[in-house]
């Protein structure tokens, strides 16, 4: 859910665009096969509505954005695991829905937006020791997973 949540959540106001992507992709942990690429994130991360090149107009307008998680739905409540299980044991699927609130100095807009995070966790011979990792996420709506 944090990384739901966080995928949606940034301030114009104190951090730069470099910055928030930077903090994204910290959360993003490759896998050895290479089954989730950078460019994976960078489009999944424009797909929330912030590109590099809006991000310059949405700072004039001191623009922030907060997620806060609603609803999370995972594995075997999603149709789409139960007819493709995960390939491996600690691979999890989540769907959650992130109530969204757009703000800037002259405007606000809430709405929900989903968002599917996959985390690899123990006994995955590629999670890290005691801990889950996020290894991908769909913004795009014919990747989020239902």
């Amino acid at each position: 859910m944090a990384a739901a949540q966080g995928i949606y959540t940034w301030d114009s106001r104190s951090s730069s665009y470099s910055e928030i992507y930077a903090r994204v992709r910290s959360w993003w942990e490759l896998l050895p096969d290479g089954s989730n690429p950078l460019f994976v994130l960078v489009r999944e991360f424009e797909a929330t509505g912030v590109t590099a090149g809006s991000f310059a107009v949405l700072a004039e307008q001191f623009s922030r954005r907060s997620g806060t998680a609603q609803a999370v739905r995972c594995d075997l409540e999603l149709a789409k695991v139960q007819e493709y299980p995960a390939p491996w044991d600690g691979l999890h699927v989540c769907t959650v829905t992130v109530q969204v609130v757009d703000e800037s100095n002259n405007s606000r807009n809430a709405y929900a937006a989903p968002v599917t995070v996959m985390i690899n966790c123990p006994p995955a011979v590629t999670a890290p020791t005691g801990r889950c990792a996020m290894v991908g996420f769909y913004a795009t709506a014919e990747r989020i997973v239902y």
